[in-house]
Parts: structure tokens; sequence; C-alpha cells
């Protein structure tokens, strides 16, 4: 292991970038006690603003330290696709028709299930929709669930506790959910390719395990908070549905298929992107505001993620191949909470002569703490997103997450080691 000036600045600065991802509430803090610079701590106080600052510290260091040559030839060389297809597919899903298909979908779900509405709507959504996102990826799955619980749950007085804990499960689900196949989750499709991981190979080893754990996480949820719920009550409208023609859903969906085709071209996807915003223009009734905002700083967060990670190969890749099957899947599932799990299965694809369990053991580690914390999952940003604002002071605590988030990960641990 020899270092260059430039790895330990990177990883000084990743390290910078973690502590301040649990550190956004002091900023919101200091933006009341100093207003005449509140513009700059609220902006330091947004989580998805944490890496892309930190990233752009760390090239305006390469530009100093290489000269802008060096630093454009390297920004070159790094893949930025998943946060454009984050961006994308996170503004597409979130689309009226599709929304309100999944809404439909939910409901039909729900009304099948012995239990009041308001609990089994949280089950569905909780259930249901993170095992589809291993059809429609996991940001896609993010989306949908994080939009239907602030509609229907988090923008309505539920207790605090509620909040984390259907956020820890939502993250946790997402991150195990996306199993089933070997192209939603991030972390699989980092190796997928290389280790030859079909579909069937991801249902034997992985799919079930995963069923098994988001059932268990969602029932575990739904028993605990089950006096909550039954007092509250949801009305969801289900006739809004109705109101779009069928031609519209099956045209976002047409869309949205065709986006998780291309997932690997981004000059694909976003040519389909400016298609699909053209078409919500001129089919402007039928459509919600598209969340740009919103998907954009998820992009600019995993973007300068791209840039801080891609750095950290020097001190990752040996801590990982050191490690036995058994120690390298709880060694991934603590990393994980501090770097993307697709960059620790990524490393790991780029070792040679690796046995099945040490791969399998590195995969499920990734899978397992993808829920820890925002950072640990492509998909949690866009989550973090659209559910921030219904928290005290628009802000959610990673260590309440950190903490709420254990036991699914508990029984995601128990799914995927001792079942």
């Amino acid at each position: 292991m020899n270092p260059t000036t430039v790895n330990i600045v990177s990883s000084l600065l990743f390290g910078l970038a973690v502590i301040h991802t649990f550190s956004t509430k002091f900023f919101e803090g200091l933006a009341h006690k100093q207003p005449n610079h509140a513009g700059v701590w609220h902006l330091l106080g947004e989580v998805e603003v944490v890496f892309g600052f930190w990233a752009m510290v760390l090239v305006s260091f390469f530009f100093i330290h290489t000269g802008p040559d060096a630093t454009i030839a390297y920004l070159e060389k790094l893949n930025f696709t998943e946060p454009l297809f984050v961006f994308v597919i996170m503004i597409i899903a979130a689309s009226k028709p599709i929304l309100e298909l999944c809404l439909f979908l939910v409901l039909r779900v729900t009304a099948i299930l012995p239990v009041k509405k308001s609990v089994g709507f949280l089950w569905v959504t909780l259930t249901l929709v993170p095992l589809l996102g291993s059809f429609i990826t996991e940001p896609a799955a993010m989306t949908v669930a994080a939009l239907l619980l602030r509609d229907y749950y988090f923008s309505k007085k539920i207790s605090p506790k509620l909040m984390y804990a259907g956020l820890a499960v939502l993250f946790v689900n997402i991150s195990i959910g996306g199993a089933l196949t070997p192209y939603a989750a991030p972390p699989i499709l980092m190796v997928a390719s290389t280790w030859n991981w079909d579909l069937w190979f991801m249902l034997e080893n992985f799919g079930w395990r995963s069923a098994v754990a988001v059932i268990a996480n969602s029932t575990l949820l739904t028993f605990l908070f089950y006096k909550e719920l039954r007092g509250f009550n949801i009305q969801p409208n289900e006739k809004k549905i109705d109101a779009i023609p069928v031609s519209v859903i099956f045209i976002h969906l047409a869309f949205l298929v065709a986006v998780v085709i291309s997932v690997h071209h981004s000059v694909l996807f976003m040519g389909l992107f400016l298609f699909f915003v053209g078409y919500t223009a001129a089919y402007a009734r039928y459509q919600n505001k598209l969340i740009i905002r919103e998907s954009l700083l998820v992009a600019f967060f995993l973007a300068g993620l791209v840039v801080l990670g891609s750095q950290q190969k020097w001190w990752l890749q040996p801590l990982l191949i050191n490690l036995d099957s058994t120690t390298v899947y709880y060694g991934a599932t603590v990393l994980t909470a501090i770097t993307d799990n697709a960059a620790l299965t990524y490393l790991g694809s780029l070792v040679e002569g690796l046995s099945d369990e040490f791969k399998y053991s590195l995969v499920a580690g990734a899978l397992t703490g993808g829920g820890l914390t925002v950072i640990a999952n492509a998909p949690n940003p866009a989550g973090y997103s659209i559910l921030k604002s219904s928290f005290d002071q628009g802000a959610i605590s990673p260590l309440y997450l950190f903490l709420y988030a254990v036991p699914p990960t508990i029984i995601a641990i128990i799914a995927f080691r001792f079942i």
C-alpha cells in the first residue's frame, strides 16, 4: 500500500464528507444564528449537497496540484452513468401517470388484506414496491414508495418514532428488495456481468432470501405500530387514475421500461428523457410538476460520491481481499454505511481468483448494509430528498436513521447468513 498525495488528500476529504453528512443540523443551526450568511449555511446543511461540495474541493486541489489538463483528463475517465440514470428514473417514476398506476396497484392488494386500510396500505407500500424494484430498478421503486409514504403518512400527524422506523425499513427493504434480478440493485449491477450472475442465479441465491427479509421487516413494523396505524385514517382517491387515459399511462410505462433497458448507455436514456420532457409538456393536463430540482440534487450527491469514491481503492481493496468470506460479509455491511455499496462490490469485481462464497458474502453484505445511512445505497438520497420536509425542521437525523435501521438490518443478516 503506497498511497500518493492525491490518495491521502482524497481520503481525508472523503472522511470529512462522511462527518459532514452527520453534521447537517449543525449548519442549519448556524443559519439561524448568523442570518447574514444564512444562504451558505443552509446550502451546507443540505445532505444532498455534501458529497458534491467536497468533490468540488477535491477537484480544486487536483487543479492546483496536477494542473487543468490532468484534472480534466481524470474527470473524463470517471463514469457518471449512475447519477444520470438516477436523475432520469426519479423524474419518470414520479410522474403522475406512473404514481397513479402504482397507487391503484397498492390499493388493489391492500383491499384483499384482512386489516384496516391504514395498516395494509403501509405494509404493501413497504413490501410490494421494494420487491417491484427488482424489475423497475431500485431508484424508481424508492421514488414511488417515498412519494406514497409522504402523501399518505409522513405529511399527516404520525409519531416521529413511526416516521424514523418507516424510513429505516424503506431504506433497508429497497436495498435488499432489488436482489431478485441481476440489473436492478446498483451493487449487483456492478458485478453481474463480470461474474456471470444471471436471473436464475439471483433467484436461487439472493431473491428468495431478500423476499423473506422484506416481508419480515414490513410485518414487524406494522405489528409494532399497529395501534397507532389503526387509529389513523387514509383516504386515497381511488378514482383519480380513471381521469388519465390508458394510452398516456402506457406511454409513460414505455418510457420507464426503455430507460431501464438502456441503463448502461447514458446517451440513450438522456435522449429518451428529453423526449419524455417534451411529451409531458404536450400533455400537461395529465401531469404534475416534474421533480427536476430534487432529482438534480440527488444526482449532484451521487456524482460527488463518484469523484470522491474513485480515489478510495488504495485502502478499500487491500482491506477486502485480506478477509475471509464470513468477515467480508460483516465487513461489507459495516463499510457500506460509510461508502456507497456499489463502490464496494465494484472493487471486488476487479480482484481475480475470488471464491464463489467470497463473492456471495461481499454482495450480500453490501445489500444488507444499504439502509444504514443515506450514502450507503444510491437510491437513498432520492428517498431522503422526498421525505425530509416531513421531519422536524425539514431535516432527518443521520444518527436516528442509523439506530432505527439496525433492527431491519439484523433481519437481513439472518436472511442472508443463517437461512
